[in-house]
């Protein structure tokens, strides 16, 4: 942004003879940089799907379930497996479709709208991101209290504890592992995307002042 910042300063000492080709100038720094952040914006959604699918084939999810004898969730755990990547692949044609549209705009309140549409369907895929972490989290945390043996003898002590202190115990542990998770995930997604959010919400705000 540093080319930008040199034709702001000159565009806003006034000279009109200078004015019509430095606002035209910065549009299309505003332009390219817009361009550039939402390709990197695809980019890394890209490879954050690969990892997450190559870990998924690495970590399988049938073999688990068959380990701890809970073969009954194997189907449910695969419906909501596609689901989780029809929605992921949909979000990455969006970012896609941001980046065309984004790309062969010509107007300045077209780059506008497209930048505050790409905004909007970051913000809603973190969102979404942070929502699955909570449902994989209890349902992992499901799995482990209802399907591991090892805890038979804290679900006994829950079962026939009248002052249910084990129980409030226990929730309480399972609250703070699924608030850490989403704490940690929306951390790294806040710096993965942030970022470039940031840079849109920038160059959007540098539009709105040419737009006047």
């Amino acid at each position: 942004m540093e080319e930008l910042d040199l034709l702001k300063k000159a565009w806003q000492k006034g000279h009109q003879s200078f004015e019509e080709i430095t606002e035209k100038d910065i549009y299309k720094m505003i332009h390219k940089n817009s361009s550039s952040n939402v390709k990197l914006i695809l980019i890394i959604s890209i490879i954050e799907f690969l990892v997450w699918t190559i870990l998924g084939i690495f970590f399988n999810t049938d073999d688990m379930l068959k380990k701890v004898h809970a073969e009954e969730l194997i189907f449910y755990f695969k419906v909501l497996n596609y689901i989780n990547y029809a929605v992921i692949l949909w979000f990455l044609y969006s970012f896609y479709r941001n980046y065309i549209k984004i790309s062969t705009t010509t107007s300045t309140k077209e780059l506008m709208g497209n930048i505050i549409k790409t905004r909007k369907t970051v913000q809603n895929y973190v969102w979404y991101n942070l929502f699955m972490i909570v449902v994989s989290a209890i349902l992992g945390l499901y799995i482990t209290y209802f399907y591991n043996p090892e805890l038979t003898l804290l679900k006994y002590r829950i079962d026939h504890e009248v002052s249910h202190v084990t129980l409030y115990k226990t929730l309480a542990i399972m609250f703070l592992i699924i608030v850490v998770f989403v704490v940690v995930f929306w951390l790294f997604y806040k710096l993965l995307y942030g970022i470039l959010l940031r840079k849109l919400n920038t160059n959007y705000k540098e539009l709105k002042k040419i737009d006047l």
